[in-house]
């Protein structure tokens, strides 16, 4: 079954880490408002969404507020780290980490100084 309309037949994609596109939100009301009754359900579980998604998408298309569809929980693209500046970030964790273990270390050698000076003192009045 073909479609005189090209955008039908080029479905937006499904959207990845439920962040959703208006073209995707357009594309799953219009096939949810098409779907037989019974079937509804069954395009709200292959997509994983809720009636209250198709809902409030619905009621942003039928007013207009195309604005709404837009998805603002999605943040921009960050933009893309160089070899240095990926390296330094590298290298900045790798500090982070040995400076946390060098605390640790120096908190068991203290323990261990005591414990010594313990051992001596217990040796001591033993004599």
């Amino acid at each position: 079954m073909t479609s005189s309309n090209p955008s039908a037949t080029d479905p937006a994609p499904r959207p990845k880490r439920r962040t959703f596109s208006p073209e995707y939100k357009l594309r799953i009301v219009a096939e949810y408002d098409a779907a037989p009754e019974g079937e509804k359900g069954a395009v709200l579980r292959r997509e994983r969404l809720y009636h209250s998604h198709v809902t409030e998408w619905r009621a942003a298309r039928d007013a207009g507020a195309l604005e709404r569809l837009v998805d603002h929980r999605t943040s921009p693209a960050r933009p893309k780290k160089s070899a240095a500046e990926a390296e330094n970030e590298k290298l900045r964790r790798q500090v982070e980490r040995l400076e946390k273990e060098l605390a640790r270390n120096k908190a068991a050698l203290e323990v261990l100084g005591k414990a010594s000076a313990l051992l001596e003192m217990i040796s001591e009045s033993a004599d």
